[in-house]
């Protein structure tokens, strides 16, 4: 698609969009929603109360099932490695740690992860 063809393109787009803008800006039942979070937003602010606050007040039992879903992911492990000449302690749950990287480059991988505590 040539340059010229994608900027007449999306100059149509943008007139599609704003003609749907202007059709929506129109709708009372828009204007009557925006007034309605406006005010809800002005109250929440007034007690001091989040959006979660509000769903637990209204829906507890659906404020647990939207908030508290367990991860059925496993979660990393904590690995400490001690090195063995000066002690020196690194705790990381996995391989980013600066000083372990550089352990790793000067010792050799297979040297550092000897020195893990188990």
């Amino acid at each position: 698609m040539s340059l010229i063809t994608e900027y007449r393109a999306t100059e149509n787009t943008i007139k599609q969009l704003q003609k749907k803008l202007e059709v929506l800006a129109d709708d009372p039942a828009l204007l009557t929603e925006m007034e309605f979070e406006e005010r809800l937003r002005a109250l929440m602010g007034e007690y001091s109360k989040s959006l979660r606050d509000i769903i637990k007040l209204l829906d507890p039992d659906r404020a647990t099932l939207t908030f508290d879903i367990p991860s059925t992911r496993k979660r990393r492990a904590v690995k400490v490695y001690r090195h063995p000449d000066s002690g020196e302690v690194v705790e990381t749950k996995g391989g980013n740690h600066r000083l372990l990287k550089a352990w790793k480059q000067q010792y050799g991988v297979e040297t550092v992860e000897s020195w893990l505590d188990r």
